[in-house]
């Protein structure tokens, strides 16, 4: 799934992604909207993963939203 199309279906797929990354807000997701690297950067600053991990992450994500 790409940029485009996560922030497209963000409303639909936002709740996954709070069970996948509860430690975030939901003010979080609701300004992310789908913007990879805005929760690229939140994920670092909340588990304090580098750039790379936060990265590999919302790529496992998408590939778990993929194959659904």
């Amino acid at each position: 799934m790409n940029k485009d199309i996560i922030a497209g279906k963000w409303s639909q797929i936002k709740g996954k992604a709070q069970i996948q990354w509860g430690d975030l807000t939901n003010d979080v997701f609701d300004v992310a909207e789908g913007s990879t690297e805005y929760l690229s950067g939140k994920l670092q600053e909340q588990y304090g993963w580098d750039r790379d991990r936060a990265e590999k992450e919302i790529k496992e994500f998408e590939r778990m939203i993929d194959s659904e």
